[in-house]
C-alpha cells in the first residue's frame, strides 16, 4: 500500500462538500493522488461513517446525540439509502465526541439540515467503491454494474455480487472525487422520505438503552453536590458532622466554582460534594450538610419584582432595532382605531426525565467520559482549558439522552465529575437530583413585550410598533450583556412575515440574574407568543376571521431573502396556514364553551401551523384538539417527524398551561414536578400532524418549530370560548388549570 500523505482541510472540505469541513474519512488521504485509505483485515471502511463486514453486515456511525427524536436512524438511513443498503444488516454505533466527525452539536434542530447531504455522499461513496471492486473482478465497465438491496448487480448477465463478499477487493479501491459521485434522484429513494422504524426501538421499549445514568465503571464512586440557592453564590462555611454518620459516605469535598472566560465555556457553580460507594447515600449525606452560604451580588433577586421592571421598560422608549420601516407613529396618529397590548412570559426550565449525570475518570495525563451530552465536542474542549490535558487524550463517550431540549448542550455537569475524578483519584459518577435539575439550571429567559398596531377602516394594519425585553443568552458568556442579541432578535422579531409598510422595532433591557441558556424553540417562544397573540386581537378588533386577517397581513406570494440560504417564503407559510384550517374544519359551528384558535411561526427555516380546539367549562380550559402542519422540504423519517411534532405540542401545552420559575431573595422557589408541572397523559388531547410534501426542497428544522405555535393558539383559543383575553403566562397562575 502506498504511502499515506496529509490531507489540506480546505481540499478535502471541497472534495466531500461538508459545509463545517470537519467530517474526515477512515484516515488523512492526499487530494492530489487520492491515495488508498489503510483497512483493517476484513472490514471495507470507506469513510469514518461506514464498515462493511465480510459477512455483510454494516456497522454505520451516527454523529449526533439521541435524545428521543431518532436521529441515529435517520441520518444512518441516509447513508444506508445511497449505499443499497439492506436495512436488515445495518447496526448503528454512537460517534465519541471528536471534531473528525463535524459539528456533533446537537441542538438547533439542524442536524438533518447540516448533515443529509453529507450522509448520502458517505453512502455514495461506498457504493462507488464497491461497484468498481466488482466491476474489476468482472472485467467489465462500472457502468454496466449497479447496485441493488446488499448485492452489486451485472446489468448484462444479472449476476450478482454480495457486498460482504467484495470487502478485500474495495478496500484496494481509491477514493472517486466528488464530482464522479451521483446521488439518487427523489423518486428512487428507499429509505430516505418514508416511515422506518427506529433502530433503537427494541432498547427503549425493553428497557436495555444506557442512558448516562447507567453506566457503571469498576471502582467508581458516586457524588451529589450542594449548590448555592442564589446563582453564583458560594460556600462560607460547611458543617459535615451528620453526613459523615450517613452509611456509605466516603468523602466530603469543597468544589470551588469553576470561572469560564469570557466567550466560551460554561465552569461549574461549585459547592459542597458528598462522595459515596452508592447514589442514596451521596443524595442523603448532601441533606445532612449544613452549609452558610455567601449570596452574593444576585441576593436581592425577585422575579415578581423584574417581571414588572421589564414591563415598565417596554412601555418606553428602546433601542430602535435595524430593518424599522416607514413611520409608525404617523400611521397612529392618522388611524382611529389603535390596539395595544403587552404580553408576559415568566423564567422557563428544561426538566428532562434524565437529571444531568457524568460518570468521569482522570487517569493522570487522559480523561475518560461518559454522559447524555448534546455537544461533546464542547464539553472535550471545555475539559482540555480547565484540566490542561491535551484535547486528544480527552474521550466524551455519548450515551442516550433522556431528554436534552438544550440542557444537557451545557457541561458543566461533566466539569463538576471530571474536577471530583481528579481529586479523588478514581472513576465518579455525578448524579444531580431533581431539586438540583430546576433550582441550579441554565434558564429560558423570561420576557416582556409591548404591541402597538393601528387599523384602516377596512381592517389593514398601517402601523406595527413592538418593543421586547428579554435577558440575552450571551450573559452567560460575556458580562453587561443587558439587551436581547441580534440572532435573539432574528428569531421571529426582525423577520416578521407580514407585509408592514410601517414597522418599528426597539429592544429595551433586560439584566441577567440568572443562568440563562437556550431551551427548545429558544427566543421563537417569545415572539412566537407575542405576534400571533397580537395578529388574533388585531383581527378581532377588525371584525375578521383571524385566518383571513392572517393571509391579508402576509400579502402576496413573496421571498424574504435576508442572509440565509433558506430564503423566506410566504407562499409556503401560507400553504400551512390554509391546510391546518382545513384540517381542523376552520369555520364550522363548535359546541358551545369550545373555541379554535390559530398560530403560525417561521422557525429553524420550517413553517409551522397550528390550530388547538379547547373548552372552558366552570373556569377551567381543557385542551380538546391539536391539528398541526409543517413544511420542513425534504421529510427524512416522516415517524420521527410526526413524534417530534407530537412532542413539541405536549411540551408547548406545558409551557403554556404550567412553565414558571420564580425567584424569591435570589433563590429558585420551585422544586420538583409538584411545583413545576408538566402536561400528564390523561390530558394529552387528540394531536393530528400533517406533513407538506416538499420532497425536492432542502430539508429545514423539525425538533423545535412546533412549539412556539403552541401558547397562543390555546390562548386564541380560550378568548374564543369564553371571551377573555389572557397575555400573561403561564395559565395556572389565572386559575384555568
Amino acid at each position: 500500500m502506498s504511502k499515506i500523505q496529509q490531507i489540506n482541510r480546505r481540499d478535502f472540505v471541497k472534495l466531500f462538500g461538508l459545509a463545517s469541513g470537519g467530517i474526515l474519512l477512515g484516515c488523512n488521504v492526499s487530494s492530489d493522488t487520492k491515495e488508498f485509505i489503510p483497512q483493517v483485515e476484513g472490514i471495507f471502511t470507506p469513510n469514518l461513517f461506514v464498515q462493511i463486514q465480510k459477512d455483510g453486515n454494516i456497522i454505520l456511525l451516527a454523529s449526533r446525540s439521541e435524545m428521543g427524536q431518532g436521529i441515529r436512524t435517520s441520518l444512518t438511513s441516509a447513508i444506508a439509502d445511497e449505499l443499497e443498503a439492506d436495512w436488515k444488516y445495518i447496526t448503528v454505533k454512537q460517534a465519541t465526541g471528536n471534531a473528525k466527525y463535524g459539528n456533533q452539536n446537537t441542538d438547533g434542530s439542524r442536524s438533518v439540515r447540516t448533515l443529509l447531504e453529507p450522509m448520502r455522499k458517505m453512502g455514495a461513496t461506498a457504493k462507488m467503491m464497491l461497484i468498481t471492486a466488482a466491476a474489476k473482478k468482472w472485467n467489465i465497465a462500472e457502468t454496466d454494474c449497479k447496485a441493488e438491496n446488499h448485492f452489486i448487480i451485472n446489468k448484462n448477465t444479472n449476476d450478482k455480487i454480495f457486498f460482504g463478499d467484495l470487502v478485500d477487493e474495495a478496500a484496494k479501491v481509491k477514493i472517486p472525487s466528488e464530482e464522479s459521485l451521483t446521488l439518487k434522484k427523489v423518486e428512487d429513494f428507499k429509505y430516505i422520505g418514508k416511515t422506518l422504524k427506529s433502530v433503537d426501538l427494541k432498547d427503549f421499549t425493553h428497557g436495555t438503552a444506557t442512558y448516562g445514568i447507567d453506566v457503571r465503571i469498576p471502582n467508581m464512586k458516586f457524588a451529589a453536590i450542594a449548590r448555592c440557592p442564589v446563582t453564583f453564590g458560594s460556600v462560607k462555611s460547611v458543617d459535615d458532622t451528620s453526613t459523615k454518620k450517613v452509611a456509605g459516605v466516603e468523602n466530603i469535598i469543597q468544589l470551588d466554582r469553576i470561572v469560564p472566560p469570557i466567550g466560551q465555556f460554561f465552569g461549574a457553580l461549585g459547592g459542597v460534594a458528598v462522595i459515596a460507594n452508592n447514589t442514596w447515600s451521596a443524595f442523603q449525606g448532601k441533606l445532612g450538610l449544613d452549609i452558610e452560604w455567601d449570596y452574593g451580588e444576585n441576593e436581592s433577586f425577585d422575579s415578581a419584582e423584574f417581571q414588572e421592571k421589564l414591563t415598565r421598560r417596554v412601555h418606553e422608549k428602546g433601542k430602535l432595532v435595524p430593518g424599522s420601516s416607514g413611520n409608525v407613529f404617523a400611521a397612529f396618529k392618522d388611524s382611529e382605531n389603535t390596539i395595544e397590548a403587552a404580553y408576559t412570559v415568566p423564567f422557563l426550565v428544561h426538566a428532562p426525565m434524565e437529571v444531568p449525570n457524568a460518570t468521569a475518570w482522570f487517569k493522570e495525563d487522559e480523561i475518560e467520559v461518559w454522559a447524555p451530552v448534546q455537544d461533546p465536542q464542547t464539553a472535550r474542549a471545555e475539559l482540555a482549558h480547565f484540566f490542561e490535558i491535551p484535547i486528544e487524550k480527552i474521550t466524551i463517550n455519548v450515551t442516550f439522552l433522556g431528554g436534552g431540549f438544550g440542557r444537557k448542550s451545557k457541561s458543566d455537569f461533566v466539569v463538576e465529575a471530571v474536577a471530583l475524578s481528579k481529586k479523588i483519584k478514581a472513576p465518579i459518577q455525578v448524579v444531580w437530583t431533581r431539586e438540583d435539575d430546576i433550582k441550579q439550571s441554565f434558564y429560558h429567559a423570561t420576557s416582556a413585550q409591548y404591541l402597538k398596531g393601528s387599523l384602516s377602516a377596512d381592517g389593514k394594519v398601517t402601523g406595527w410598533l413592538q418593543r421586547v425585553a428579554v435577558p440575552s443568552i450571551t450573559s452567560s458568556f460575556k458580562p453587561l450583556s443587558d439587551y436581547a442579541s441580534g440572532f435573539e432578535l432574528g428569531q421571529g422579531f426582525t423577520n416578521n412575515p407580514y407585509k408592514l409598510d410601517n414597522f418599528r422595532l426597539e429592544n429595551a433591557k433586560a439584566e441577567s440574574h440568572l443562568r440563562i441558556g437556550w431551551l427548545r424553540s429558544v427566543v421563537h417562544i417569545h415572539s412566537g407568543f407575542g405576534n400571533n397573540s397580537f395578529v388574533d386581537e388585531l383581527a378581532n378588533a377588525a371584525n375578521i376571521d383571524p385566518v383571513q386577517f392572517h393571509l391579508n397581513l402576509i400579502g402576496k406570494d413573496r421571498i424574504i431573502q435576508g442572509k440565509s440560504d433558506y430564503p423566506y417564503s410566504t407562499k409556503r407559510m401560507k400553504d400551512v396556514l390554509k391546510n391546518t384550517a382545513k384540517m381542523s374544519n376552520w369555520g364550522l359551528e363548535l359546541p358551545v364553551n369550545h373555541g379554535m384558535g390559530i398560530a403560525i411561526h417561521y422557525s429553524f427555516y420550517s413553517y409551522v401551523a397550528t390550530v388547538v380546539e379547547v373548552s372552558v367549562k366552570n373556569g377551567n380550559v381543557k385542551i380538546e384538539n391539536i391539528w398541526t402542519t409543517i413544511d420542513c422540504g425534504l421529510a427524512l423519517n416522516k415517524d420521527n417527524i410526526k413524534n417530534q411534532l407530537e412532542g413539541a405540542a405536549i411540551f408547548g401545552m406545558s409551557i403554556a398551561l404550567f412553565g414558571k420559575i420564580s425567584t424569591k431573595n435570589g433563590a429558585v422557589e420551585q422544586n420538583n414536578f409538584f411545583d413545576y408541572q408538566m402536561t400528564r397523559m390523561k390530558d394529552t388531547p387528540k394531536i393530528h400532524i400533517d406533513i407538506m410534501d416538499k420532497m425536492h426542497e432542502p430539508p429545514t428544522g423539525v425538533g423545535e418549530p412546533g412549539v412556539p405555535v403552541m401558547a397562543p393558539a390555546i390562548c386564541n383559543a380560550i378568548f374564543n370560548a369564553s371571551g377573555k383575553r389572557y397575555r400573561t403566562l403561564p395559565l395556572v397562575d389565572e386559575g384555568l388549570v
